[in-house]
């Protein structure tokens, strides 16, 4: 689990809605609830029933969270503030109100993540991995220290005198630095030195032997001061840790969008110093000259008694001890496709297919791919490329279809936050080798995750298509909960053929027989479904609503929300992240219930499920699966699909056995009041239900699930009490 975030914190400030007058008390804050969020991460740094280093893992992720928040979101509110605009969110903050609450809320949130670090390693002493002090570098220990600074760290260190002939060096994001007051013992002549840590070397050491015992980088420069500076003794000294505005916001004028890219990561490196995080007990002196060097007052400070760059904390979750792991998991190849002997088309043609990652591989899909450009039937791939990863077989299943001759299509997407270096990378690499390589649009991203393969059959030419709710990444393939959804009906396939038209030429899409695309439509098709739950109340019908995704944030469809339960729809929402609806507020949303489940994987996929006139789940239902949460930006910047599940056996898996599950998780589930708070939910009397653990330990759910159900091969079929 390298990171519990994805792209989910990001948006582009100047176009996000403003509050209507009147309306702030129907909203929470997004800021505030996205922070809420990595509250909950950070519980599970505490939650004993998670293993030793999963906890420390946990952790680590709360750290790399907070800092891309401070990177973008923070950087975002700071540039309004600097900039005089007074946009108010839609629970009506000024950007300076918010940056208030922000502030207080993370340094609240660090205070914690110190405790938390605190308690772990002493866990982790009892466990035989120690993290020693300085006064616990001793013996064997310093021995073998003192040479390991002498060959490997001494020769990569560049200390940097500060003086009027040495101006404070440039501090890169995320650059951890040490400064020292010292004196000449010949001459009692001060001096204070810069000693920027390089990226190179590794935040912890590992001193050999059978017992883990780490000392962290600054522990060892600063036991070995006297080796660094000989003749000087250390009068003073202190450590800071800095973040940078990140965020890339694309020109309408750029006229090239890779040559922009290039010269825009090259800025973001330099980008405005948002965090300024200081140990607290830095001398006076010394912390007044980097307040000053790096940023002034426009720098948000913060102090901390603990550990800098918590996020770092993820080295040592490496360290080899098993017993304080989860246990391994392998995801299951789908039983439909091993059943056609590994033939996807035959499979895929046979009945549509649901893969559940990363319960099932990931693998699936590059077996498509690399099946497509290994046959001599298959005329064109078509793919969307968010985030791939660096070691992607996806990437090499394309190249190896185009150096075969077939014709390929990639849209990359260059403004993937965080991802467009490898990206750009990417996009040389398939280029190279004969890929017709397409960025889309230079205001929107592409975001839709949909693959169309063409095929030469029975005369004529057959689509095969994959639609998914999360990235062609092969690393959180393997910690994200995804869908992956295989057909071969023409329908889907004439509807992917317009919306790849509309990315690589703006030719608009007309008569879409299945999906629903932003920033077309899926808004307004989100809010007629829901409209269609308040006519079958209104018509002495059930009415319901369920629906998945990482983040809740639009005003209209929030509305939406609250008419509906006003008209007595029940809704139930499971929003991992960002939730600005007040969920069981009298006479706005008393019939709405929102939980959040935080656990082993990463919840990601995108579900929505509507009674069509009795109580979920039933087999008349309306299910779709999308690449889009219910964000402003996903219905208006981004190019997004929404498709709708008709064959009864997928239906059936999505329905009853993924939002079922979800719904009647109570070992890792929270539950968000009226008031903002999220209170973890107790299995009580109620037998205990892990959804994570559920599905790691049943049959797939690809094509054979319900049947093996109907064996008495799972458990008895999933149910949800019904509220309201």
């Amino acid at each position: 689990m390298d990171e519990y975030n994805p792209e989910h914190i990001t948006e582009d400030f100047s176009r996000e809605t403003e509050a209507e007058p009147g309306t702030e008390h129907r909203y929470f804050n997004r800021e505030l609830s996205w922070l809420g969020f990595n509250e909950r991460v950070l519980e599970e740094a505490g939650n004993d029933a998670h293993p030793l280093l999963e906890r420390l893992r946990f952790l680590s992720i709360s750290g790399n969270n907070l800092d891309e928040f401070f990177m973008v979101r923070v950087a975002g509110l700071k540039g309004q503030q600097l900039q005089g605009v007074e946009l108010r969110s839609t629970d009506g903050m000024t950007p300076t109100q918010q940056l208030v609450a922000v502030s207080e809320r993370a340094n609240a949130l660090m205070d914690e993540q110190q405790r938390v670090w605190e308690e772990l390693r002493g866990l982790m002493a009892e466990a035989e991995i120690f993290v020693l002090s300085d006064t616990e570098i001793t013996g064997d220990a310093e021995k073998w220290l003192a040479a390991h600074f002498h060959e490997h760290i001494f020769p990569v260190l560049t200390p940097q005198a500060l003086d009027p002939a040495h101006p404070f060096p440039f501090i890169p994001n995320k650059g951890f630095s040490l400064v020292f007051d010292l004196k000449r013992k010949s001459d009692g002549a001060p001096i204070r030195e810069l000693l920027m840590v390089p990226t190179t070397l590794p935040r912890f050491v590992r001193i050999p032997g059978e017992t883990a015992r780490y000392a962290a980088i600054e522990t060892v420069i600063r036991r070995f001061t006297h080796i660094l500076f000989p003749g000087y003794d250390v009068l003073g000294q202190g450590a800071f840790r800095i973040i940078r505005d990140s965020d890339i916001e694309v020109e309408e004028e750029a006229e090239d969008l890779v040559r922009y890219f290039r010269s825009a990561i090259k800025r973001r490196r330099r980008g405005r110093v948002i965090r300024l995080k200081l140990e607290a007990d830095i001398p006076g002196d010394i912390e007044q000259l980097i307040r000053k060097e790096m940023g002034g007052s426009d720098a948000i400070v913060a102090e901390s008694s603990g550990f800098l760059g918590v996020s770092d904390l993820e080295q040592l979750v490496e360290e080899d001890r098993p017993d304080l792991k989860f246990p391994p998991f392998s995801p299951r190849f789908p039983e439909r496709i091993r059943e056609h002997g590994g033939d996807c088309f035959a499979a895929i043609k046979t009945k549509d297919i649901v893969v559940h990652h990363p319960y099932e591989t990931f693998d699936v899909v590059v077996a498509l791919l690399k099946q497509a450009a290994d046959d001599p039937d298959v005329v064109a791939i078509k793919q969307t490329l968010y985030r791939a990863g660096k070691q992607s077989a996806v990437i090499r299943a394309l190249i190896d279809a185009a150096e075969a001759g077939k014709s390929v299509t990639a849209v990359v997407e260059l403004k993937a936050r965080f991802d467009e270096e490898q990206n750009l990378l990417w996009a040389n690499a398939l280029e190279r080798a004969g890929v017709q390589v397409v960025y889309g649009f230079i205001e929107w991203k592409t975001h839709a995750k949909v693959t169309m393969v063409v095929r030469k059959e029975d005369g004529g030419h057959k689509t095969y298509c994959h639609f998914g709710t999360g990235n062609y990444h092969p690393v959180t393939a393997k910690i994200y909960t995804d869908l992956s959804f295989f057909t071969a009906d023409p329908r889907a396939g004439r509807d992917a053929a317009q919306l790849f038209n509309y990315i690589t030429g703006y030719v608009q899409p007309e008569n879409l027989e299945l999906i629903s695309m932003s920033p077309r439509d899926m808004r307004n098709d989100l809010m007629g479904l829901i409209d269609a739950e308040i006519a079958n109340v209104r018509a002495g019908k059930d009415g319901a609503v369920w629906a998945k995704m990482n983040s809740l944030v639009d005003p209209a469809i929030i509305e939406k929300l609250y008419e509906a339960s006003n008209e007595g729809v029940q809704i139930e929402l499971i929003i991992r992240g960002i939730c600005c609806l007040k969920p069981g507020v009298s006479g706005m949303s008393e019939n709405i219930r929102v939980r959040s489940v935080v656990g082993r994987f990463l919840e990601h996929s995108r579900i929505a499920c509507f009674g069509n006139g009795a109580a979920l789940p039933n087999r008349k239902a309306k299910i779709y699966i999308s690449s889009a949460d219910w964000m402003p930006r996903n219905f208006d910047r981004r190019v997004e699909y929404m498709m709708p599940i008709q064959n009864p056996t997928v239906h059936a898996q999505i329905l009853d056995q993924v939002m079922v599950a979800n719904l009647i998780d109570n070992e890792q589930s929270w539950q968000l009041g009226p008031d903002g708070r999220y209170a973890r939910i107790q299995p009580g009397h109620a037998r205990p239900f892990n959804l994570h653990r559920y599905f790691m330990t049943n049959p797939s759910l690809s094509g054979r699930g319900a049947a093996l159900q109907e064996q008495g091969s799972m458990p008895k079929k999933l149910s949800v009490k019904r509220r309201g």
